[in-house]
């Protein structure tokens, strides 16, 4: 089937550097036009990876992006995005203003590779640790406990976990785990410690038998983004091929534009932070470049159309295409999705920690389905999503005090998302329930 072509202007590296010196970015910031947002605007020579540089700053500060309208046609690149920050509110925060004008506008050196951290986000522990932290990936099939396992084996290796993100979708898990030497703070570089940590890694991780994929580990020093990472390895575990049923499962369609010669995708589902660099980062690293999109919010929905072509200029060939990218798309989607009860979790920092906190939840019947793990200033911030192992059902008042009980007073513990059969009934219970992640960060580093 021949694949219809569209023009594409080339851009000669030494012409498109040039342009960037000659216009670099501007970033604008708008709090008039709109009465409940902030309109950040940014004008952009084009270049290749730009628009998801442009989100992946944006989402990394936690900022709420509510409408988008994006326009990069010809060798030039305009962006329109309604933000707030997590109030709700406003961006009206100098230094939040400065840094986004640092990273994406004429001052930043930008690069589509180039991990750039808004400080208190997991990166910034590399700049605490001296020689940076080990980080370890880790593809396999997921089962209850496994995370307690991983962690169990870092612990007995003398290796001390500084952060980590861990994603579940169906039957695979995927997580970026950061260590470092428990005794000198340094990171993992001899080659044999190495081989051992491969080795009883890679035993844990191991599938059913007969499993078409193996558990795969990967060692590499300093950080990634690791969100983006962690949807490179899901895509390449293909986990978009594995079957499983979704409560309100995305609407995802791909047609083509034939006049205007694009490929059109539109996506419509449950609206929540980082959608938009979900799909923007999946669309990129399938080779597609996004000219034009339309992003909405509207109450709980999310609303994204994408108008997009092939690097090499070309719309999507055939059904077999299109249904790839439905399917990838629905997948990016769907990985971050966690139902059930979050605990947000803070305490002093010390080997071990991960490894005893999992190892509660397992004994008392629970599965992570997502976690994220965060040093700062020798402080653990943690957050788990969690659910019973065995049949999926809401974590109940009875397990969430026992949690509390086997916890103990040494850690913060903040839950949340929490079913109505299990919220207390007095004034004085509740309260226990109502702690807010930031005062967390208020009274451990202060």
């Amino acid at each position: 089937m021949h694949m219809a072509k569209s023009h594409w202007p080339y851009f000669d590296p030494e012409y498109e550097n040039l342009s960037q010196r000659i216009n670099p970015p501007r970033v604008s910031f708008d709090n008039t036009t709109c009465s409940d947002c902030t309109l950040v605007k940014v004008d952009s020579a084009n270049k290749p990876g730009i628009l998801l540089e442009v989100v992946q700053v944006l989402t990394d500060m936690d900022l709420i992006i509510s409408k988008a309208y994006i326009s990069s046609d010809g060798g030039w690149f305009m962006d329109v995005f309604h933000v707030t920050n997590q109030m709700g509110q406003k961006l009206t925060d100098t230094k939040t203003m400065e840094y986004i004008e640092k990273a994406l506008g004429a001052r930043g050196t930008t690069c589509a590779t180039e991990v750039r951290t808004w400080p208190g986000k997991q990166a910034g522990v590399a700049e605490s640790i001296d020689g940076g932290p080990t980080a370890i990936e880790l593809v396999g099939s997921d089962r209850p406990g496994l995370l307690s396992e991983i962690s169990a084996i870092l612990a007995s290796l003398d290796c001390n976990v500084v952060a980590a993100e861990v994603w579940t979708h169906r039957t695979r898990i995927a997580c970026v785990v950061y260590v470092t030497d428990s005794t000198t703070s340094r990171p993992l570089d001899d080659p044999a410690r190495l081989a051992a940590v491969e080795e009883q890694l890679r035993n844990v991780l191991k599938g059913r038998d007969g499993d078409r994929r193996s558990a795969r580990t990967n060692f590499s020093l300093g950080f990634m983004h690791t969100d983006r990472r962690l949807h490179q390895m899901m895509f390449a575990d293909r986990d978009y091929e594995e079957e499983g049923e979704e409560e309100e499962a995305p609407l995802v369609s791909v047609d083509t534009c034939g006049e205007r010669g694009y490929s059109v995708v539109n996506v419509r589902c449950k609206d929540r932070p980082k959608l938009l660099f979900d799909t923007v980062c999946t669309l990129t690293d399938m080779h597609y470049v996004v000219f034009h999109a339309s992003i909405v919010s509207q109450g709980p929905h999310a609303l994204q159309e994408y108008y997009i072509r092939h690097k090499d200029g070309c719309i999507l060939d055939g059904d077999s295409e299109k249904q790839r990218v439905i399917k990838c798309l629905e997948a990016a989607i769907q990985r971050r999705v966690s139902n059930g009860l979050t605990l947000e979790m803070c305490a002093s920092d010390r080997v071990g920690l991960l490894s005893d906190v999992t190892r509660v939840f397992r004994e008392n019947g629970l599965s992570v389905t997502r976690a994220g793990v965060t040093t700062i200033g020798g402080k653990a911030m943690n957050v788990f999503y969690v659910r019973y192992a065995s049949t999926g059902e809401p974590v109940d008042t009875k397990t969430i005090e026992a949690l509390r009980r086997e916890i103990g007073n040494a850690m913060l513990l903040n839950v949340k998302n929490l079913p109505a059969s299990a919220k207390p009934s007095d004034s004085n219970a509740d309260a226990k329930f109502r702690f807010s992640f930031g005062s967390f960060f208020e009274r451990f580093l202060a």
